[in-house]
């Protein structure tokens, strides 16, 4: 998920811990990219809630392929700017999950441009899902 997601998931929100109940069911797993965790940790006491959560979410690290991955799908969908470059991320990590894969967002329309798959069984593409 992006951001938003983890937050909502930290706050317990009903319909994010919903999503992440469903994919626990389904012997699924949580993924986050590093890079979201820019967004929501400030270094307080706020931020607890946010590493209790953290604890049962696998966190992919960004590495070097990722940021050439990452913008190559900014310049295949013609994006730019330093919030599509986050989006461009958690694209990338969601992209390269196994699949079924549910991203959680608030954020549908930029996401969906950034995992788009026309060469994929729409069934097997990922899940763009509002948070």
């Amino acid at each position: 998920g992006d951001a938003e997601g983890l937050a909502k998931l930290a706050a317990g929100d009903k319909r994010a811990v919903s999503f992440a109940s469903d994919a626990y069911d389904a012997d699924g797993e949580l993924v986050v990219a590093a890079s979201t965790l820019t967004e929501v940790l400030r270094g307080g006491p706020r931020d607890a809630r946010v590493h209790r959560v953290l604890g049962r979410i696998t966190v992919v690290d960004i590495e070097e392929r990722h940021g050439r991955a990452a913008g190559e799908l900014l310049g295949r969908a013609g994006m730019s700017g330093h919030r599509c470059a986050l989006d461009a991320l958690v694209a990338v990590v969601a992209l390269a999950q196994p699949r079924p894969v549910v991203l959680l967002t608030s954020d549908v329309d930029d996401l969906t441009r950034l995992t788009e798959e026309p060469g994929r069984p729409r069934a097997e593409r990922v899940k763009v899902a509002r948070i």
